[in-house]
């Protein structure tokens, strides 16, 4: 199983720690174009975290940019963390993602 976030993610700690994966910090370890598409597929808009500092650190036009540029260029934007296990994948570690993921 393999959770990307950032290590210094409260969030994404508690998810490795729960489900011994290991964790692929993007911010040291930048997503591939292609992993980005396929989040993107699996998450749309949502994967984009329109709620933390870098998304109000950017400008108007940074904001109207499409996911895909966003998020190669500013990779703690995405929302995380984003669980890939067994070819599927979850967004978040709320309690729906942990009953399927911890099974």
């Amino acid at each position: 199983m393999k959770i990307y976030g950032l290590k210094t993610c409260d969030t994404c700690r508690k998810a490795v720690k729960a489900s011994g994966g290991v964790l692929v910090d993007v911010r040291e370890n930048p997503l591939t174009q292609g992993q980005l598409e396929q989040f993107l597929a699996a998450f749309g808009e949502a994967l984009v975290n329109r709620k933390s500092t870098t998304w109000r650190g950017l400008s108007e036009a940074e904001h109207a940019a499409p996911p895909l540029d966003l998020l190669a260029a500013h990779p703690t934007l995405m929302k995380r963390p984003v669980i890939e296990k067994d070819g599927r994948l979850w967004l978040g570690w709320g309690a729906d993602v942990q009953a399927e993921v911890l099974r």
